[in-house]
């Protein structure tokens, strides 16, 4: 995944002289050699604006996600999977996008893999995954999220001040992240466009398939009821908080 992202941004700087980007590897608190194998292909590749931000503990994937994003310095901000499973190569679909939707500074793009679910990767996939995914975008779609029917692509496009509203009044830190992300982007009445890409299936998930299916359950219709209580609200002003 990073050759491909290097390469493709590399090619696309040589094009345009005025671009400009960085790349932020965020290391979950790991226990293997994550950090010195993301230093080590940061010093083969010295053109290339690298850099690794490493939390002394695992947050989840939602937490380290948000520090990532918070840590960047663009006028466009990229969450992407490190696993390969989209290609960096559509990200001007997602760029196209945002600036079709873009409003007041704001807007957001989503990659999709709606297309794909009569496909032989999913179709091969066996009946109880299938039947706990139907069931997950059902749950969503009850509690509020609607008008997005892949919510957990790790392909999304964030103007920087979108994201800069977004991340600071985020609370969960587990894999359901981005359900509360696009919440308090609808709350907020941000724009988003959902855009479909490139995606294959990459074998070595660590989901324990029903455990962390019921705790997503779980932590989707806590965040909904959070937010109906009040209990968690946005704040506005926390984005200048975090400028």
């Amino acid at each position: 995944m990073l050759t491909e992202t290097v390469e493709f941004l590399q090619q696309r700087k040589q094009q345009d002289k005025s671009f400009t980007y960085e790349i932020i590897i965020v290391d979950d608190g790991s226990r293997d050699h994550t950090i010195q194998v993301a230093l080590d292909f940061a010093k083969k590749n010295k053109d290339a604006d690298i850099r690794v931000l490493a939390l002394e503990k695992n947050r989840g994937k939602g937490g380290a996600v948000t520090q990532g994003m918070l840590a960047a310095r663009g006028e466009r901000c990229l969450m992407v999977d490190a696993d390969g499973a989209t290609r960096f190569s559509d990200l001007p679909k997602l760029e196209s996008a945002v600036d079709k939707v873009e409003k007041e500074g704001h807007g957001i793009a989503v990659g999709s893999r709606s297309h794909l679910v009569s496909t032989e990767a999913v179709v091969k996939r066996s009946f109880i995954r299938n039947f706990l995914m139907r069931c997950f975008h059902s749950l969503v779609y009850l509690l509020g999220i609607r008008g997005i029917e892949d919510t957990q692509c790790g392909f999304k496009l964030f103007t920087r001040k979108s994201a800069q509203l977004v991340f600071p009044n985020m609370h969960v830190e587990r894999w359901i992240f981005d359900i509360e992300c696009l919440m308090i982007a609808q709350l907020q009445r941000i724009p988003i466009q959902e855009v479909q890409v490139n995606w294959h299936e990459i074998d070595g998930s660590k989901i324990n398939l029903m455990m962390d299916s019921i705790q997503m359950a779980r932590d989707l219709l806590l965040i909904r009821l959070n937010y109906i209580f009040g209990l968690w609200t946005v704040d506005v002003n926390k984005v200048l908080k975090s400028q």
